[in-house]
């Protein structure tokens, strides 16, 4: 076999779609419809759908789609919202957009999502609570705080039933950032099955394998998708995600009409109807083309994300007997979508450098965490703050990752690292 193994490949799985694909080109061309129409809302509807979610708003971008959700969802200037370091920017900056503060919370160092018991410190011991709003407000900043954003990272979702546990308690807006998510789904005791029909409906939970305190659930629940359970949730469709435009596109799903109706305005310069502003808006719609796109791809979304989860099987199972490797851990309340497959070792660069000398593509997601960006010196963060961020930024690599990939890739990739 040729032994380079790329880090993604976007070309195989659109050859294979390529007659269906050109079909939506042609039909562009043919009715001229290129912003909104019926291609854009036969989308929604089954993305929706696909997500259990009631509503299915397309915008331009997954940053978008979190601004816009945060801005409907009533979060307002000089407010504060609670994420993580471990991300990708565009989540803070969906917050800095809509107004509002950032505020930072470490992650678990197992899930490397949210630490929910380092959310529940930074409620009761950073913030005093509003007698009139009964939010939180900031001991330091005095800024009431009123959204948290879980980062459902690398495919995996946060833990959502102590977070949503948490907002209500403290009377907080939670937006999914399911921006890596798409098909992700979360075994929750809290929340019945969405009125789309959930994932199973209650039952028997699943099996508890160990993992931790609180990492297995007892009694009955339910599979949830991710875009299912916050107020609202945002989804990137860039072309390297599970499920990928032919550029930039997002969406926001909820099963709130009033939230999804101000989304609808705020994507279109806030009009109401053709050249009838109720607010100001933004130009943030989602092209009929890559709405186009994005449903021939729907249709496959599932298949591949089952790929992936087969492919990070493989993986778990031959890097198992590597010294120095940690390989994902996945709780039994999580069935991830594996849009990364990050592992940890402690000499990450070196690593790196072997196998991109053997030609295997990887990638770092995300070397340096947001506290410490220089984007974000105003925040008067420094090094220490979040010690779990910090530490595993530096030992996080990306090994190949695709619905496409082989056997005898991933068991290339394993005999180097045996090697390194």
């Amino acid at each position: 076999m040729n032994n380079a193994v790329p880090f993604l490949d976007l070309i195989s799985p659109h050859l294979e779609l390529e007659e269906e694909l050109i079909v939506v080109f042609r039909d562009a061309l043919k009715t001229g419809r290129f912003i909104g129409g019926p291609v854009v809302d036969s989308f929604e509807k089954d993305f929706a759908a696909f997500c259990d979610a009631q509503y299915c708003i397309g915008v331009a971008s997954g940053t978008d789609a979190l601004r816009f959700a945060l801005i409907a969802a009533g979060v307002r200037q000089g407010e504060t919202v609670i994420t993580v370091p471990n991300t990708f920017i565009a989540t803070t900056e969906a917050i800095s957009q809509a107004g509002a503060s950032i505020a930072f919370v470490d992650i678990n160092e197992r899930t490397y999502n949210i630490d929910t018991e380092k959310l529940r410190e930074y409620l009761e011991t950073h913030c005093v609570k509003d007698d009139k709003t009964g939010r939180p407000i900031n001991k330091k900043t005095k800024s009431i705080v009123s959204a948290i954003i879980p980062v459902h990272l690398y495919g995996q979702m946060a833990d959502m039933d102590p977070i949503t546990e948490l907002a209500e308690k403290y009377n907080l807006i939670v937006i999914e950032d399911a921006c890596q998510a798409h098909g992700a789904e979360y075994w929750t005791t809290k929340f019945p099955p969405s009125k789309k029909g959930g994932q199973g409906g209650f039952k028997t939970p699943p099996p508890f394998t160990g993992g931790g305190k609180g990492e297995g659930k007892n009694g009955e629940g339910a599979w949830r998708k991710a875009g299912s359970i916050g107020l609202a949730s945002a989804f990137s469709f860039y072309p390297g995600k599970n499920l990928g435009a032919f550029g930039e596109a997002g969406a926001v799903t909820t099963n709130d009409a009033e939230i999804a109706r101000k989304i609808r305005m705020i994507r279109d310069h806030g009009q109401s109807q053709k050249y009838y502003h109720d607010i100001e808006g933004y130009n943030g719609r989602l092209d009929a083309l890559q709405a186009g796109i994005l449903h021939k791809k729907l249709k496959r979304l599932s298949e591949g994300n089952e790929k992936r989860r087969q492919s990070a099987s493989l993986y778990n199972k031959l890097l198992s007997e590597i010294d120095g490797i940690i390989t994902p851990y996945e709780p039994d309340w999580s069935r991830a979508v594996y849009h990364l497959y990050v592992i940890r070792t402690n000499d990450r660069d070196k690593l790196q450098k072997h196998l991109t000398e053997k030609q295997i593509g990887t990638g770092l997601h995300y070397p340096l965490p947001l506290h410490l960006q220089k984007a974000y010196e105003y925040l008067g963060y420094k090094e220490g703050d979040f010690p779990v961020s910090e530490k595993v930024a530096s030992e996080l690599l990306s090994l190949p990752m695709f619905p496409g990939l082989s056997d005898d890739q991933q068991k290339y990739v394993a005999t180097q690292l045996h090697k390194s």
